[in-house]
């Protein structure tokens, strides 16, 4: 027998390579019962990966216990013919030397075997296993913290020196660096998601953003997600009947409850937040468009800011970003930070809000005085943008008295 005649299967799944088939090797079926006897109800036999399967079978061999095809077979539930794949795979296509002795009735090795075969990787997988290990970093102060970089050592531990000398070259050129990431503190972070996976309500104290004070709050925790370097709480607030996003940042005291509960099945994360243009969801429908101009069009360009997005390209190198969107208070901080690189063409409410605060801060800067001869350039690109954004307040006046007067 060559290795072209083994039939090819995942070992981590059981799969065989090109089959059509739902049902992994090494999963059992219940037989179908003749005519006239009982049926007993259809079943499956979960069992572990041929990658497992081998290692044990090759301990086995290394300590000199002569195991067979039937012994194993029994230990993990399979059938014979399953480990005899696992066999055929382990000698023509790892290489291992495996005989079979009739008088001890098991397997061996005819030569010494150092080590079990290494697990095969490519290129591709060794940059992502990197990439991997540096996103651990958006992970710190959290419970998943050390179990990342545990099964991180366990993973590059299985390869050879030279994906590990490749690993340590790439290590020296790629990194993650976000930006402000949050300390979460470890003790909160437990005992929320020990409440998430026992469904059990929460009760803890939380203040409001720019609140002075906290008040007590009891919610069924329902998920956690970071979002934009932010660890959230999704959670139904008891109380309030209504769903709330609590920033772990400002939740302190937490305790597990007693009360049990089911999450809802139609919760559905993604969707929760579809019209949202990060965390806060609204109750209004607006259609945001802006305008960005050369400089920022590049910035723009190739990235996901929103699900709903739509990007078209403007003369000169422009381009127009399209969203729908439930609130504008986080558009609004966002546009913000484009400063005069960015121009709302509507809603007529968020180019408001901009207008007031472009007036805002130009009062507050022109306060500072000599100090601020500095500010005379960026003063004059600041009016421009602010008689536009009032041009565009002031036009849309009349219609709106127009609609009051209907009203």
């Amino acid at each position: 027998m060559t290795s072209a005649d083994i039939p090819g299967y995942d070992l981590f799944t059981g799969l065989e390579w090109g089959s059509t088939s739902a049902v992994p090797r090494g999963r059992m079926r219940a037989k179908t019962h003749r005519k006239g006897s009982m049926p007993k109800v259809q079943s499956e036999i979960y069992v572990r990966p041929p990658w497992e399967r081998m290692m044990r079978f090759h301990n086995l061999v290394q300590n000199q216990e002569y195991p067979n095809c039937t012994t194993l077979a029994r230990e993990f539930e399979v059938s014979v013919r399953t480990i005899k794949r696992d066999l055929d795979f382990m000698k023509y296509r790892m290489d291992l030397p495996l005989k079979f002795d009739g008088q001890r009735n098991g397997y061996h090795y005819t030569r010494p075997v150092e080590q079990f075969p290494q697990l095969p990787i490519s290129e591709a997988e060794v940059f992502a296993l990197l990439v991997a290990h540096k996103a651990i970093a958006q992970y710190h102060g959290t419970p998943f913290e050390r179990p990342l970089e545990m099964a991180f050592r366990k993973l590059t531990g299985q390869l050879d020196r030279s994906v590990q000398f490749s690993l340590g070259n790439l290590d020296e050129v790629l990194s993650f660096r976000p930006f402000a990431p949050e300390d979460a503190d470890l003790e909160t972070f437990q005992i929320i998601t020990r409440g998430l996976k026992e469904r059990r309500e929460l009760r803890f104290l939380y203040r409001n953003l720019g609140a002075d004070k906290a008040h007590w709050r009891q919610v069924r925790p329902y998920h956690v997600a970071c979002v934009d370097n932010h660890w959230y709480l999704f959670a139904f607030d008891v109380r309030r009947d209504a769903m709330r996003t609590f920033a772990l940042t400002r939740l302190r005291a937490p305790e597990i409850t007693q009360e049990h509960f089911a999450v809802p099945k139609k919760f559905n994360l993604n969707e929760y937040l579809k019209g949202s243009f990060n965390v806060f969801k609204g109750g209004d429908d607006y259609e945001v468009v802006i305008d960005f101009d050369s400089w920022a069009a590049d910035l723009i360009r190739g990235r996901r800011w929103h699900s709903s997005q739509e990007l078209t390209d403007l003369p000169s190198r422009q381009i127009r970003l399209r969203m729908r969107l439930n609130s504008i208070e986080e558009a609004e901080r966002w546009v913000l930070s484009w400063g005069t690189h960015a121009t709302v063409v509507r809603p007529q409410a968020l180019a408001a809000r901009l207008s007031r605060t472009a007036a805002d801060l130009h009062e507050r800067y022109s306060r500072l005085g000599p100090e601020a001869e500095n500010l005379e350039n960026s003063r004059a690109q600041v009016l421009p943008a602010l008689g536009s954004l009032n041009s565009m307040t002031k036009s849309a006046a009349p219609a709106q008295r127009a609609k009051k007067a209907t009203a």
